[in-house]
């Protein structure tokens, strides 16, 4: 049913295969512990990826069917990233398997070696993910009237991080939130600004113009006033700057000129967090509709295990409320929430269950349960 003030209409859950669909690449995530990744002798290995991620939290946190769209290479490391995806629930039909050379000269799986920091030395990801099986999908690689019509999903996420991969996948997430916004299936859209990717694309002016097309067809947009002066090329003056605000104006003032460019756009929202180290975060969740900007309580000292996920974790938490037919707050609140357990645990995603999000937003304390 569509809210007449927000405008937000969610496809009934009867009949669908999935709550959401997710279209990004999905890598194996190589993690020495409290170890660096120059002096590691072991690596535990999880799954994970900016767009793949959310539709994880949304399995395995709050119990939603979900699928994801990628590809992967026919071999021992796509079977094993296979695996691991089936293992969060996350439905893997629409996993398309490419034949791999023996040397990976053709097609590879996407790897990220990541640090999760301590104190005063940062995190560090180092990623070696060229030429992956997901950076080469097309948008004939799926039956797009079967994945949104009425037997398919509710909701569609994908984010910039695969739309930066390629000049193919760029075309692919346009057409995949095109239809989607044909069949009436709501579109989320992470805008993740990685330069080092799209400073990589053969055409310099790709970021601005994909993201603006893709956020064309968007009904809500993850991204704070960094990405979106990035992406969309918004003027220093109106955006201010990156990092903790002492006054909310600047990344709301950012927001708003979204709405302004997007007429399609019904919600922005983004995380605020002040690293003050890599173990300790100011951290904050907030969701503007276009009649108001919810905030999150502020936890303003966050203690953090690694901070990979966090945002994903945000999202799905939002995206969970929305498909509930929950308000602005609330999103803002469970989308935090879940984002702040998601730094507690390793890897890219958040091993907890919707109680324990519910507790954090009630504001349950940390004491032992037994």
């Amino acid at each position: 049913m569509k809210d007449p003030m927000t405008g937000w209409a969610v496809p009934a859950a009867e009949g669908r295969a999935w709550d959401c669909v997710a279209l990004g690449e999905v890598m194996l995530r190589l993690d020495p512990g409290e170890d660096r990744v120059r002096s590691a002798r072991a690596f535990n290995v999880w799954e994970g990826g900016g767009e793949y991620n959310v539709a994880r939290g949304l399995s395995r946190t709050f119990r939603r069917p979900t699928a994801v769209l990628t590809a992967l290479p026919c071999n021992e490391l796509g079977v094993l990233t296979e695996s691991l995806i089936a293992s969060a629930r996350v439905d893997v039909r629409h996993v398309l398997w490419r034949e791999w050379d023996g040397i990976g000269r053709n097609t590879r799986m996407g790897l990220n070696f990541t640090e999760r920091g301590f104190g005063v030395r940062a995190p560090l990801g180092v990623s070696d993910r060229a030429n992956s099986a997901a950076s080469a999908l097309t948008p004939e690689d799926f039956d797009w009237d079967a994945l949104f019509g009425s037997g398919g999903a509710r909701w569609l996420h994908t984010g910039g991080i695969f739309a930066a991969l390629s000049e193919s996948t760029a075309r692919t997430a346009v057409a995949a939130v095109k239809a989607a916004r044909r069949h009436g299936v709501p579109v989320s859209y992470d805008l993740n600004h990685r330069a080092s990717l799209w400073n990589s694309h053969p055409d310099p002016s790709a970021a601005r113009e994909v993201n603006r097309c893709i956020i064309a067809e968007a009904d809500l947009l993850f991204g704070d006033d960094h990405g979106l002066r990035a992406c969309l090329g918004l003027a220093d003056d109106w955006a201010g700057r990156r990092g903790w605000p002492t006054d909310p104006a600047p990344p709301a003032r950012a927001a708003t000129l979204a709405f302004d460019m997007f007429p399609n756009l019904k919600g922005v929202a983004y995380t605020l967090r002040d690293p003050r180290s890599a173990s300790a975060n100011s951290w904050q969740g907030v969701f503007h509709d276009r009649i108001d900007r919810h905030v999150s309580v502020l936890r303003s000292d966050l203690e953090i295990l690694d901070r990979v996920g966090g945002g994903d974790a945000f999202a799905s938490g939002v995206i969970h409320a929305l498909l509930n037919g929950e308000d602005g707050r609330r999103a803002a609140e469970l989308g935090a929430a879940h984002g702040a357990l998601a730094m507690t645990t390793p890897g890219d995603n958040a091993n907890v269950g919707e109680d324990e999000v519910e507790a954090l937003v009630r504001g349950d304390k940390a004491a032992a349960r037994r």
